[in-house]
């Protein structure tokens, strides 16, 4: 696998703490068992969908958290008691899993629900007010300063 250095990148950048944090652990994350398959849908501008296949897990088995930019969804069955049943084949997977997602700024989780199977996480990205453009009125009539003059009351 060909690696990209971004060191000089980052020497001459401030404030980018954050992304060089998450380049180095998408290097150093190990690859993942694909175990439970999940879809993410963009579903309007601003708004996404998490799908996870979660087959024989209860509400109560399942556990999303969202701090700071990541969100884990973990997954720890309740044991069931053996009543005397013998599989001849076992192929619904009910093993405890966890999954990390990086989300990006002002994403924020919305609401979880489950149903026939399928965990549905809903996302959004919510930009606060003081970071999204605003219009600046042109005031007609006063005149335009010239850089470093004071403004005269």
């Amino acid at each position: 696998m060909n690696a990209i250095d971004f060191s000089p990148l980052f020497r001459t950048a401030i404030g980018f703490d954050r992304l060089a944090r998450l380049m180095d652990s998408a290097r150093t994350v190990p690859e993942a068992n694909g175990y439970p398959p999940y879809n993410i849908e963009k579903t309007g501008d601003d708004s996404y969908v998490l799908t996870m296949a979660v087959a024989g897990f209860s509400e109560a088995d399942i556990e999303i958290t969202a701090q700071e930019n990541t969100l884990t969804v973990a997954g720890r069955p309740q044991p069931q008691p053996e009543d005397g049943r013998r599989f001849l084949h076992r192929g619904i997977a009910g093993r405890a899993f966890e999954r990390r997602f990086v989300l990006a700024d002002h994403i924020v989780v919305e609401g979880a629900d489950l149903a026939n199977g399928l965990l549905h996480v809903a996302l959004r990205r919510m930009v606060p007010e003081a970071l999204k453009p605003r219009r600046i009125p042109v005031q007609p009539g006063r005149p335009v300063l010239e850089a470093g003059q004071p403004q005269a009351a």
